[in-house]
């Protein structure tokens, strides 16, 4: 925030951010919507230069993308930039597990979850099938499935906590990624 001459974010009001559309959590805090476009602007500068390299997988997750890539088709759904998202999965070597990665644009164009789960369904000619989940952790990715009537799987090991996810309406709940294979 000092590129905008503005105190820093508590932690809590950070953690808040991850998951919703960047420019909505700006606007939420009390930017206008220059103002939150001049944020997202300078956060993608920082975030393209090291931030988006500063990713650490979760404990079990890259066998549990072995085992489910072997049965089943697996996408990508984010609010995240498509460009970084693509970056990122590349980074940590797991393109090889995916079939597709989906995100927002980088105008704001698609940026929350329901549209990009939307367009990704459509894109993969899957709308209306009944075999398929979208797995998140925040009330956002649960909401975003339920308006595309696609079923839902809330987890515990990334930024959300159960209450937002029960609350959403998350179909199951998982609180490590191995649990995946007992579901699935």
């Amino acid at each position: 925030m000092k590129e905008m001459h503005r105190a820093p974010l508590s932690q809590k009001t950070l953690k808040s951010f991850i998951g919703p559309p960047l420019i909505d959590s700006f606007v939420k805090i009390g930017m206008s919507k220059q103002e939150a476009k001049e944020a997202v602007d300078h956060y993608r500068t920082l975030y393209k230069e090291k931030g988006m390299y500063q990713v650490s997988p979760y404990n079990g997750i890259e066998e549990v993308l072995t085992q489910l890539s072997k049965k089943f088709e697996l996408f990508i759904a984010t609010s995240k930039p498509e460009f970084f998202a693509i970056k990122i999965v590349d980074h940590l070597g797991y393109s090889k597990f995916l079939n597709a990665i989906y995100g927002a644009d980088l105008k704001g164009v698609r940026s929350d979850k329901t549209a990009v789960i939307h367009d990704a369904l459509r894109a993969e000619k899957a709308e209306g099938l009944t075999t398929t989940v979208m797995v998140g952790d925040r009330a956002h990715d649960i909401m975003g499935a339920k308006e595309n009537k696609i079923g839902s799987v809330g987890v515990l090991y990334g930024f959300g906590d159960n209450e937002e996810l029960v609350k959403a309406g998350a179909q199951s709940i998982v609180s490590k990624p191995t649990e995946f294979l007992d579901i699935f």
